[in-house]
């Protein structure tokens, strides 16, 4: 039996961009043969890894870690809910999250280059990312994360695995807790109405334009009176103003007790809300959706041409 020494393995790991444990594996079954090795590495994870990194990976989890200050919120995606479920899949994103809570990296590249090792994977974590693709044959990526690390307190809810948020406060920890259960269920997208985004709030008043323009041109072509330009620009404004306290966190009535804002909540028990994030698995990925009836006909057309 040949020594599999060190720099074999990262010279096999270099033309193949496997995970090191595996590199040594293969390379012990070929006996120190490189060529072969390579070979039987291609074989079992090169070309899965290879097919599965091109799929779209709009499910997925998301998972948080707090500890004192400091926290994390991270989102791991997958192809299908199925993996998503999967306990090395888990493993993975609770990992993650630590990791992020204790290295703060700069990016995705920089968490992966951080030392963890699982399931006979390693040492880094993109190591084992890589050895996991191969081992179940489906695409998973590390989306996004936010790194906690200043003098607020911490507060998180997960509901289930596909919503997390994270609140930044001072004060109740119990009213965060609420906080955090509210922002899930009412996804608002700013702490105040004036802290919402610009892009936003045009979109929404162009929509209420529309809807305005929409309305006179019904009314004009039923001989009914059309509202002056003034009345349409305060409808107009009216629209965006509703619109601003329904996605304003403060100005959003309090999912357990809607006689009050939550900013009447809090103030009552006297925390302060300093910041949230609120991820969303697959949010803003565009799904592949499967079309059986249409794959089966092509599938039938093409036997028919190659007869």
């Amino acid at each position: 039996m040949a020594a599999i020494t060190a720099s074999m393995v990262a010279e096999l790991r270099g033309k193949t961009d496997a995970p090191m444990m595996e590199c040594k594996k293969a390379l012990t079954e070929a006996d120190g043969d490189m060529a072969k090795a390579e070979e039987l590495l291609r074989v079992k994870l090169g070309t899965k890894a290879g097919k599965a990194a091109s799929r779209i990976t709009a499910e997925g989890v998301v998972a948080s870690y707090i500890d004192g200050t400091k926290g994390a919120l991270v989102e791991v995606n997958s192809e299908t809910d199925f993996v998503s479920k999967n306990d090395s899949f888990m493993s993975l994103a609770k990992a993650a999250a630590e990791l992020v809570a204790k290295h703060n990296p700069a990016d995705v590249a920089a968490l992966g280059a951080l030392l963890y090792e699982q399931d006979g994977f390693g040492p880094t974590l993109e190591d084992v990312r890589k050895g996991l693709i191969g081992k179940i044959g489906e695409n998973m990526s590390f989306r996004r994360f936010k790194y906690f690390g200043g003098s607020s307190k911490l507060a998180s809810y997960l509901h289930g695995s596909r919503i997390g948020v994270v609140v930044e406060f001072d004060g109740d920890e119990a009213a965060a807790k609420d906080v955090a259960m509210h922002i899930a269920a009412m996804k608002p997208v700013a702490l105040t109405s004036a802290e919402v985004p610009a892009e936003l709030i045009e979109k929404e008043r162009s929509v209420a334009a529309a809807k305005a323009a929409e309305d006179a041109a019904k009314a004009t072509a039923e001989g009914k009176p059309v509202q002056s330009d003034e009345i349409v620009a305060k409808r107009i404004e009216g629209g965006v103003q509703k619109y601003l306290k329904e996605v304003s966190l403060f100005n959003q009535a309090f999912v357990k007790n809607d006689k009050q804002t939550v900013e009447q909540m809090l103030k009552a028990v006297g925390t302060t809300v300093k910041g949230f994030t609120l991820y969303v698995v697959g949010e803003g990925i565009e799904k592949k959706v499967d079309d059986f009836a249409a794959e089966v006909a092509a599938q039938v057309a093409a036997a028919k041409a190659a007869a």
